[in-house]
Order: C-alpha cells, then sequence, then structure tokens
C-alpha cells in the first residue's frame, strides 16, 4: 500500500518510538509511574515531562507556556471555551471544524471571508466587541498559508484575543506569535492521543477539564510515553525542517508536472506548504476512484469531514459549487514518502480517473 494522506496522520517517527518505549515497558519496573506523584519513580516521570515541554516549546514563540492535552480539537476548545466573555468570534470560513463548529455552539460567530486563491486576507473588518479572531496558519485541506502575522496585529488593534491553529504547520514552518496556539503531535510523526495549547504569559483562561489541574487548564493524569513521543517527534522536526521542507518541494514539483492535463488545483499556487496537493477534476466521480484505488491511500477532502456525507465548507469558502468540490481529492506526501511512490500512487489514480 502507498500511503498519500498525510495530512490526516503521519506515520510514527523512529526517535518517538524509541522514547516511548522507556515509559511503556515495565521491565525495570519504573515506566509505569504516575508522573504527578512525589516520590522518586513519579519525579523521574514528571522530569521526562518537563523535558518534552522544553522540546515541543522550542519550536514555538517565546513567553508562553505550553499545556498538555489530549488533541488540538480539545486544545482549541479549552482556549475558546475558557475564554471570559460573551462578544462575537470572528474565524475564517475556511477553519478546521474544531474552531468552525465551536464557534458556532458558544454563539456569535462571525465568517470571515477568503479569496478564490484561499487566503483570508485582513482587508476586512470585525464586529465591534469582538473577543476572540481565530486564523490557522496553514490549511489542512488545501494547504494554503494564512497571514496570521497581521490578523494577530489587527486583533489586538481592535482589543481581541487570538488563536492560531498550527497543526498544519507546527515543524514544518516558523509558527507565529498569537495568544493561543493550538498543535497535535501525530500531524508532526509523533503519537496520537496528544496535543498542546500554547498560552501566552499573563492571558488567563478559565479551566476546561477540572479536577486535580495537572495541567493548570487541564485536569487528568498524563501519559508520560504519549507526553516524551510528542517532545521527541517535535526535536527531530525542528533538527529536520529544511530537509523536510526540501524534500517536500520535489515531491510537489513532480506532483504538480503528473496533475496537469484536465486537473484543476483548488487554492494558491504558491503561497501554501507544498505537502499536497488538493485538485478537482470535471465529471470524477471520487467514490469510485477511490474504490478503485484502494491500495493508495488519499482523501476525499479533510478526513475531519469524509463520511459526513456533507460538502467542504473549505471548497465552498473559495467559490467552488457543490459538484466542483465533490470532484476533488486530495493527495499529501511526507518525510518518509519516496520518489518511487509518489510516481506510482499518483500514476495508479490518474489511470482510474481516465478509464471514468
Amino acid at each position: 500500500m502507498i500511503y498519500l494522506d498525510n495530512q490526516a496522520t503521519t506515520p510514527l517517527a523512529p526517535e518517538a518510538r524509541d522514547a516511548m518505549l522507556r515509559w511503556l515497558d515495565t521491565a525495570d519496573g519504573t515506566g509505569f509511574a504516575n508522573p504527578h506523584s512525589p516520590h522518586r519513580m513519579g519525579r523521574q516521570a514528571g522530569a521526562a515531562i518537563d523535558f518534552a515541554r522544553e522540546q515541543v516549546a522550542a519550536l514555538l514563540p517565546p513567553g508562553g507556556t505550553v499545556h498538555f492535552t489530549g488533541s488540538a480539537c480539545e486544545a482549541i476548545n479549552i482556549a475558546m471555551r475558557g475564554l471570559p466573555g460573551d462578544g462575537p468570534i470572528s474565524v475564517s470560513a475556511i477553519e478546521h471544524a474544531a474552531v468552525y463548529e465551536t464557534a458556532e455552539a458558544l454563539g456569535h460567530r462571525h465568517l470571515l471571508n477568503v479569496a478564490a486563491n484561499g487566503q483570508c486576507n485582513t482587508n476586512q473588518s470585525l464586529p465591534q466587541g469582538t473577543r476572540l479572531v481565530c486564523v490557522m496558519q496553514v490549511n489542512n485541506e488545501i494547504g494554503t498559508i494564512q497571514p496570521t502575522v497581521e490578523w494577530h496585529r489587527k486583533a489586538k488593534e481592535e482589543n481581541a484575543l487570538f488563536l492560531c491553529d498550527a497543526v498544519q504547520s507546527y515543524g514544518k514552518m516558523e509558527v507565529t506569535g498569537a495568544d493561543m496556539i493550538a498543535i497535535s503531535a501525530h500531524k508532526i510523526y509523533g503519537p496520537k492521543g496528544i496535543g498542546a495549547l500554547w498560552v501566552r504569559h499573563g492571558l488567563e483562561l478559565d479551566p476546561f477539564i477540572t479536577g486535580g489541574r495537572q495541567e493548570g487548564l487541564r485536569s487528568g493524569t498524563l501519559s508520560t510515553a504519549l507526553v516524551t513521543g510528542f517532545g521527541a517527534a517535535a526535536a527531530a522536526a525542528k533538527e529536520r525542517m529544511e530537509d523536510d521542507a526540501a524534500h517536500a518541494e520535489k515531491l510537489w514539483t513532480r506532483a504538480r508536472e503528473m496533475f496537469a492535463d484536465n486537473w484543476t488545483l483548488n487554492g494558491d499556487e504558491d503561497t501554501r506548504l507544498h505537502a499536497n496537493l488538493n485538485v478537482r477534476r470535471k465529471g470524477l466521480d471520487v467514490a469510485r476512484l477511490m474504490s478503485e484505488c484502494r491500495d493508495v491511500m488519499f482523501s476525499a477532502g479533510s478526513a475531519c469531514a469524509s463520511g459526513s456525507g456533507k460538502t467542504s465548507h473549505v471548497l465552498k469558502a473559495i467559490g467552488l459549487n457543490d459538484e466542483q468540490a465533490k470532484n476533488s481529492i486530495r493527495v499529501g506526501w511526507g518525510r518518509y514518502t519516496t520518489m518511487e511512490q509518489l510516481e506510482q500512487g499518483v500514476q495508479t489514480i490518474l489511470d482510474a480517473a481516465n478509464s471514468q
């Protein structure tokens, strides 16, 4: 099988696996300790978590604290639901469902328009009394890079806070300033089940899960294995960022060459991470295509929306109609994708599409 769905999740890095094994293997009788316990074994586990926190923070702006969570979705909910006040929440029209639907659930959601190239430009006004602005750094479906620095500045000018979903950008490019930043381990070759919320120093949020307050904003015993796996994945991403980007660029160039005739790119050509292609073809039956390409793992859209039967709100936000959105696929590669795998996987997709 060929895996081309790296925006949905990534394979576990060897560095992350090795870091986790120390806390999963109980052969020496110490790896299972509660990291919040005051005895020697607990302090050892706690020290490992502190070290991992530093590794994760090394890829984030200075002047904030990393709070570990069960996922980026949870981190986003902590940020949005823990913020006091009752004013409007402005979100870009292409936000991940974790932001998009939470803003709707909290009420007073205000959508920021997105241009046809997939960018949420700052030449639009915020409602009076806006208390929070949410713009992701890189979109998970079409890969476009958003002007988050400008949106952070605009939010401050309106006395609003700024939340950035950096799940797709963390570990792949510099994460720019914000008041709160949500990230996830399994998008950078770390384990699933662990995310984090970076919170600027001085910003106070109401706890989302009450109890032991182990993470301040979040109660619950941390998994030392998951946290150390996250830390090791972050350290590897920091070390390999330039090499990963160069590798992705080579695969992007080849994929663009192959998806040329009869295919249209969704989103901007240049202002994007060159780690995925979201393309459409008129009349394409995506369900049939995926059935005929069972050995190639790719997506018909965001993995979080797959199977819902709903048209992608991201593709509709950039001006596609329902038919065009449903004629779209997403192909994504990563650190461990070889050129041979990319070419073989894409050719399989092209052959199946041409046979329709």
